[in-house]
């Protein structure tokens, strides 16, 4: 099945998308009182998509895809941890040296819940930077509570796969992480997650080895800008799920992200031979993820522009 969040003026709703029509699934489940989101409908019990799956064949009336508006699948996460699993962009493209530990456990940070935008939305560009980049990830939605997980379960708690931009502010990211506090405020303008969270039976065969398979590019105003394979990565979705848990504890809702697809940034780009440059109000930044479709969002003007705001990045001159 492809999950969706979507609105049709009346507020958001949970959804099935069907080739190019939506049915909500609250209707087909007979939940009186709607589900919001996503996160919603997999916190239902006995099993929510068993049931909605068993139950696509009666369901009712559905309405065409270009009459409503995607949201985020899930719209505030209980939590989103980004991991760090692909060597080429770990490594800057092999341009500098992992860590022993980088290479023993997958390594993640957390991202800011409350800036989750959906497909086609408009980014605002962040005031306080000059240097917007895009990463191109893959984001595995959980659909169980668990603690302590091990590795080869991991498929009992994965509701499904979405597409994961990490939208980063380069200048900010130098600036802070200098005195070890990880990305911070350099991740905390945006992240886009959609257009669907596809759920492990449609995925069939490309997920094998533990990783999610198919090809994945990135266009900038429609000029391609990556090219490569989602199953290139290190660590595989049972260590990034065991560690995720380890002594703590995931949600139906939850988001974890595989860190950026080798190649999926546009520094990477430019050492790739792209004709990139770091992002601009306008710009649009297509994302396509073989089996997960297509994330698209516009860069708006920033909500507010002070040259003399005291926080700015320090420019960055190489």
């Amino acid at each position: 099945m492809k999950l969706v969040t979507f609105d049709v003026g009346s507020g958001p709703m949970a959804g099935v998308l069907q080739e190019d029509r939506v049915l909500d699934a609250a209707q087909v489940l007979g939940v009186e009182s709607g589900l919001r989101d996503v996160q919603a409908l997999l916190e239902l019990p006995d099993q929510p998509l068993e049931r909605l799956r068993s139950s696509l064949g009666t369901a009712g009336a559905s309405r065409p895809l270009s009459s409503v508006q995607l949201l985020s699948p899930v719209l505030r996460p209980p939590t989103v941890r980004d991991f760090m699993v692909y060597e080429g962009h770990a490594s800057g493209g092999g341009t500098r040296k992992l860590s022993e530990a980088w290479y023993r456990l997958p390594v993640f940070y957390f991202s800011n819940t409350l800036r989750i935008f959906g497909p086609d939305a408009d980014i605002p560009f962040p005031s306080a930077s000059e240097r917007l980049d895009y990463e191109l990830e893959i984001g595995l939605v959980v659909g169980r509570e668990g603690s302590d997980i091990h590795g080869e379960d991991w498929l009992q708690y994965v509701a499904g796969f979405t597409i994961f931009n990490d939208w980063s502010c380069r200048d900010l990211q130098s600036d802070e992480m200098q005195d070890g506090l990880g990305p911070a405020k350099g991740k905390d303008a945006a992240s886009s997650l959609g257009p669907c969270v596809v759920t492990l039976d449609e995925l069939g065969a490309s997920i094998r080895d533990g990783r999610l398979h198919g090809r994945c590019s990135v266009r900038v105003n429609g000029d391609l800008w990556m090219e490569n394979d989602a199953g290139t990565a290190y660590h595989d979705w049972g260590a990034i799920l065991e560690r995720a848990a380890r002594d703590s504890r995931i949600v139906p809702g939850d988001v974890l992200g595989s860190g950026t697809v080798s190649g999926g940034t546009i520094g990477e780009a430019i050492r790739n031979g792209y004709k990139a440059r770091y992002l601009q109000a306008g710009d649009t930044v297509e994302m396509e993820v073989e089996g997960l479709g297509i994330l698209r969002n516009r860069l708006s003007q920033p909500v507010l522009s002070d040259p003399n705001y005291r926080f700015k990045a320090k420019p960055i001159t190489v």
